[in-house]
């Protein structure tokens, strides 16, 4: 609480959801209950190469927030970002990072992360739950490898992903 009024509770989830993944879904869904308000925000990098342009992973990552939101009463907004992540969480006013992790390697990686941005700004916290087991062997990259060499991605990816990864991969292929 400041000043008699209570904060706002605004969580970050950060990815570059190349394409979204069902594993993402359910750290999104579970990380809505917890904020008041949550943002997606959606990373350019440009560094991976991405098989989608920006504009279409945020229009895909939408497409899927207001089942989201509505399931969870947690209003959910997606923004493209390409600057510091922990610059982008203070511009969106979060105070709290989520991150999913899948195994231990997401770990190694993620603690670092966390440590720094903690060093950057350590009044920004970073939280991280684990993918549902149902969800942990799930990867952006392994369902774009998979579709691009013709196997079934249907239990990964929601429909409209399904459908948009299968025309990128086999335009490619």
């Amino acid at each position: 609480m400041t000043d008699g009024q209570p904060t706002l509770r605004v969580g970050l989830y950060p990815g570059t959801f190349d394409p979204i993944t069902n594993g993402h879904l359910d750290i999104i869904t579970r990380s809505a209950r917890m904020m008041q308000r949550l943002v997606v925000g959606v990373a350019m990098n440009a560094g991976k190469g991405p098989l989608f342009p920006i504009e279409e992973r945020v229009e895909l990552v939408q497409a899927e927030m207001a089942e989201v939101s509505a399931l969870t009463g947690t209003p959910i907004e997606v923004i493209p970002f390409s600057k510091l992540l922990i610059h982008f969480a203070r511009d969106i006013g979060a105070s709290v990072i989520v991150r999913g992790l899948r195994a231990v390697s997401d770990f190694d990686y993620e603690i670092q992360m966390a440590g720094l941005n903690y060093r950057l700004a350590p009044d920004v916290e970073t939280i991280f739950l684990m993918a549902s087991e149902t969800h942990q062997f799930i990867s952006s990259r392994f369902v774009k490898e998979i579709a691009a060499l013709g196997g079934d991605i249907s239990s990964f990816v929601p429909k409209l992903t399904l459908e948009r990864t299968l025309h990128r991969t086999a335009r490619r292929g």
